[in-house]
């Protein structure tokens, strides 16, 4: 059986219009490839360059009512839109980071402060979140972070300013790197 379109898109803003969505998402296409965005009530909780499997990460991290709703994630799109065409430089967005250990929240916290077209280092936001061994755990945390591109882990290299490891693959990382006009080195 097949549901009509038109009544497929009324349930589905029925159920965001009602509160009965742990997390509405939309698949946004982007010049690094087709995103899928998540909004929860909290806010943004996912950017995400492998939709088909971050579906099921949802799912399991705040609950199976995990629908693709329409204009969910408008406001994250739009952003994301600006940031692209090079007229947005940073993110006003209300992000939703409930679900992430208080150490990675620490460093998420600390990685939205990265300017802009700059770089840092792992040991660096290591250090600035009291914990000056820890870089690995910091690359840990770059390689689960929830929100890429809003929480710019694309502007973390290592301790010598080369390019290391992006979840996203080092492709997307030099052209995000690209679009911000960031010397490769240290800011």
């Amino acid at each position: 059986m097949t549901v009509p379109t038109d009544l497929d898109l009324r349930f589905l803003e029925a159920a965001a219009r009602e509160g009965l969505l742990d997390v509405g998402y939309e698949l946004h296409d982007t010049p690094v490839g087709t995103l899928l965005v998540g909004v929860s009530e909290r806010g943004l909780c996912s950017i995400s360059y492998d939709p088909e499997q971050e579906l099921d990460h949802l799912a399991r991290t705040f609950g199976a009512r995990v629908l693709r709703v329409p204009n969910a994630a408008d406001d994250a799109r739009r952003q994301l839109d600006e940031y692209f065409e090079q007229r947005r430089q940073d993110f006003d967005l209300e992000l939703d980071l409930t679900p992430t250990a208080r150490f990675a929240h620490q460093v998420l916290d600390e990685l939205g402060r990265v300017p802009f077209g700059t770089t840092t280092t792992y040991g660096t936001l290591a250090a600035k979140v009291g914990h000056p061994r820890a870089a690995r755990a910091v690359g840990t945390v770059m390689n689960r972070n929830p929100i890429p591109i809003v929480l710019p882990c694309h502007r973390v290299v290592g301790a010598n300013g080369a390019l290391t490891g992006y979840a996203g693959g080092l492709d997307r990382k030099r052209l995000l790197l690209a679009l911000e006009g960031a010397e490769l080195g240290l800011a």
